[in-house]
């Protein structure tokens, strides 16, 4: 004799444990995820270069300027052209030799966002009485309106 019950019980159990998604549900999470990304990309792209731009900004306002600050406060002057940038992370040899050296005034090489160096100048041309510090921007080229100073153009 055949035990119904059983066979009955077998199948609900094959059912109940069946718990995958279908090709329907997959193909509406496929689609709902691309219309979500559609969304959000259009508003991401460009960001990077403003934020970069900002950086940049950053850097020439408050990390190098105060950096700079701090050597003149320290020697009397700003580093000279030719001692650049180089004389806040070791002391410049050529003159003016300062004598009151107290740095590295900077961990690191200061470098923009795109792996360029900043373009110093003292005293400068914009800042006749400190100096002039800018970023070439994106296309490494000074003078142009992609540039990032540290004077009103």
């Amino acid at each position: 004799m055949i035990n119904y019950t059983y066979i009955r019980g077998r199948e609900n159990m094959y059912r109940e444990n069946s718990r995958g998604f279908t090709l329907i549900e997959l193909m509406l999470v496929v689609i709902i995820i691309g219309v979500l990304v559609g969304m959000v990309m259009p508003r991401l792209v460009g960001k990077s270069e403003q934020a970069k731009r900002s950086v940049a900004q950053a850097d020439i306002e408050a990390n190098i300027a105060s950096a700079l600050e701090l050597y003149e406060v320290d020697n009397g002057n700003f580093p000279t052209t030719d001692q650049g940038l180089a004389a806040l992370r070791a002391k410049p040899s050529g003159n003016p030799v300062p004598k009151n050296w107290n740095g590295p005034y900077l961990k690191k090489e200061p470098l923009d966002p795109w792996g360029t160096a900043y373009a110093y100048k003292s005293p400068g041309e914009h800042n006749s009485d400190s100096y002039d510090l800018l970023s070439k921007g994106k296309d490494a080229i000074e003078s142009t309106e992609d540039d990032i100073e540290n004077w009103d153009k």
